[in-house]
């Protein structure tokens, strides 16, 4: 049965018009919270956030902490829709005992990370950040950087976004190497000129190793000193991942070491672990990385379709339907 209460509280930034009016059409009350600044939901408190949702029937959410405590104070909470496909910081069990909805975005920013890659690789090899510092400093001195171009790109993680990248690499005549999981792809494969390795053999033969993995238990520091000492010294790491995926004080102690020979990076261990601020400071401040704020999704296309994509979803639970199957993660009515 349709929920009487339709009271939609958002606490992601962009959220835009056609998608705030696609709830308001499904006769959905749209509370936009007030956000400081240069802050995410991510940085409210358990108080703050439980302040923000009272009265709230769905809630379209980005980073903050979605936790047993805080669902089990807002009882007329029905779906907890995230705009991304990350779910790491939403306790799945508790939502599911406490008759919850929880849904990811499927399908609206792996277009947006894919470009936001390949971006990187580029700047990063030839070295787009140290010349564009020396001509600010009156040096036109030229900076030899490294091609893209028929160069071996290692692909951990062959989903959504990896597919992406894999299909964005043809018109640079790579060989492709990836992991060979538990089912590999033959099909794709064959088509894109994939070929399956191990881990060891991935980090040893490329110039690029490119994550796009989600983050488990196994992957988890998947990059740390050991795996950073398999890489070539001329190889660059790229993660527009999740920052656990990497040991990031091992990979500012490889960079500074000249065990590889820089990174792109979009997502960083502090995101979760505030203690390595000043570790994430001293990566961002070296000349051979190129970094942005976990950004990656944050194309004004990628975040309208993120934003459709999570507004369906909430339209469609307090509907009494079911979202998307994709999308859905779990469905504890």
């Amino acid at each position: 049965m349709p929920s009487e209460n339709r009271r939609v509280v958002v606490t992601q930034r962009f959220f835009d018009e056609a998608a705030i009016d696609y709830l308001q059409q499904a006769g959905c009350e749209v509370v936009q919270a007030e956000l400081p600044e240069g802050q995410a939901d991510g940085n409210l408190s358990h108080a703050e956030l439980v302040e923000r949702l009272q009265g709230a029937a769905g809630w379209i959410v980005g980073h903050a902490r979605v936790t047993r405590d805080l669902m089990a104070e807002l009882p007329g909470l029905r779906i907890i829709s995230r705009r991304g496909v990350g779910y790491e910081r939403i306790d799945l069990a508790a939502a599911a005992d406490l008759g919850k909805v929880v849904c990811i975005a499927v399908g609206g920013n792996h277009e947006s990370v894919a470009d936001h890659t390949i971006a990187l690789m580029l700047a990063v090899g030839h070295r787009f950040r140290e010349t564009q510092a020396n001509m600010i400093d009156g040096n036109w001195s030229i900076l030899l950087g490294n091609d893209l171009y028929r160069k071996t790109v290692g692909v951990i993680g062959l989903g959504r976004i990896g597919r992406s990248v894999v299909r964005r690499l043809q018109g640079f005549e790579p060989e492709i190497l990836a992991l060979a999981g538990s089912a590999p792809d033959a099909q794709f494969a064959g088509q894109f000129a994939v070929t399956f390795v191990n881990f060891e053999a991935l980090l040893a033969r490329s110039d690029y190793v490119t994550l796009h993995a989600p983050l488990t238990a196994a992957t988890r520091l998947l990059i740390g000193k050991d795996a950073l000492s398999r890489m070539k010294s001329s190889a660059y790491l790229i993660n527009t991942a999740r920052g656990g995926l990497v040991d990031d004080e091992a990979l500012l102690e490889a960079l500074w070491a000249g065990e590889i020979a820089g990174a792109g990076l979009d997502v960083y261990l502090s995101e979760s672990d505030p203690a390595l601020t000043s570790i994430t400071r001293s990566l961002i401040e070296l000349p051979n990385v190129i970094a942005t704020p976990h950004s990656g999704a944050s194309s004004q296309e990628g975040i309208a379709r993120t934003n459709m994509v999570a507004a369906r979803s909430v339209v469609a639970v307090l509907d009494g339907g079911a979202p998307p199957e994709e999308c859905l993660l779990v469905d504890g009515r």
